[in-house]
């Protein structure tokens, strides 16, 4: 389990070489977790099992089954504890696998109101070894990571797998409620190089501000129709077109939301508009931010 600042991610491992006699002899509760876990899609109001993400046929520990991953707002982890108590999820297992900031804050909680004990584990050690993890065992089949060719002309562009057999040095930028960048040179030795507050929860705080969005998925929902020139001041819009002199095409932004200025502007530009303006201007940072890191740190092979 990973308690972020904003999201809580449950990971659970589902096997399924389950024999016989394992099953004759598995108690209540955990079948009624598994089947609760695996059978339902929704949890609550806010509760998503990404089935898109699930990892089917993976060996774990010798075991062979389906990983699936579980995602709901840290502002509903009570419920969730609530819900392990219920369940006596402390009757199979006392001690939770658990990284993030809220596996310190919520440490308490989880022992007095869930009976569980939680096996903190440091969240930028989990990220690395995670990511690498995911690579070896490859998303059902597939390359789990890849690139952009031709990424400046759409028409051309193409994804390509990229092999992480030997990717160091590398940079890994991780995008949460904030965002921290880690300079990789081996499985075992990363030092975090820089980051920035303005992360997905920016994206979300603001989204939730300006539209009035109740979810992460409304706010990209909005997002994807919406036009951020209408908020933002581009080079053209002061030059008339292209920066020649710096190489600046028209279309770059040059002042995020800076139409907002004006009175008129504010009158017509819409919810959606807003919201891609948002993710426009978080993205555009931590793009810029990261190339920087990877400028400096020497000899860098990957973002």
């Amino acid at each position: 389990m990973d308690i972020g600042g904003t999201l809580v991610k449950l990971s659970y491992f589902e096997p399924i070489d389950i024999t016989a006699e394992e099953e004759q002899e598995e108690v209540e509760s955990l079948k009624s977790i598994r089947k609760y876990l695996t059978s339902n899609v929704a949890y609550g109001s806010t509760g998503i099992r990404d089935v898109h993400l699930e990892l089917k046929n993976l060996t774990l520990f010798g075991r062979k089954g389906n990983m699936h991953f579980i995602r709901f707002p840290t502002q509903d982890l009570p419920t969730f504890i609530q819900m392990a108590r219920d369940k006596n999820f402390s009757t199979l297992h006392t001690v939770l696998c658990a990284t993030g900031g809220g596996a310190y804050k919520f440490e308490e909680e989880f022992r007095t109101i869930g009976n569980l004990e939680l096996h903190k584990v440091d969240e930028l050690d989990s990220l690395v070894k995670g990511l690498l993890y995911i690579d070896s065992v490859r998303f059902n089949g597939q390359a789990e990571c890849y690139y952009f060719e031709n990424a400046s002309h759409p028409e051309q562009c193409q994804k390509i797998p990229f092999n992480l057999d030997d990717p160091y040095p590398l940079l890994v930028v991780n995008i949460g409620s904030g965002v921290s960048i880690l300079a990789v040179h081996s499985k075992d030795s990363y030092k975090r190089v820089c980051g920035t507050s303005l992360g997905g929860g920016t994206f979300l705080g603001l989204c939730s501000l300006l539209t009035g969005c109740e979810s992460f998925e409304e706010a990209l929902e909005m997002a994807a129709s919406g036009d951020s020139t209408n908020a933002d001041k581009l080079v053209r819009d002061i030059y008339g077109g292209d920066y020649e002199r710096f190489g600046l095409p028209g279309w770059a932004v040059a002042s995020s939301f800076g139409n907002m200025i004006c009175k008129d502007k504010r009158e017509s530009v819409s919810k959606e508009d807003l919201a891609r303006a948002t993710l426009v201007t978080i993205t555009n940072n931590i793009g810029s931010i990261a190339r920087m890191c990877a400028v400096n740190e020497v000899r860098l092979k990957l973002i």
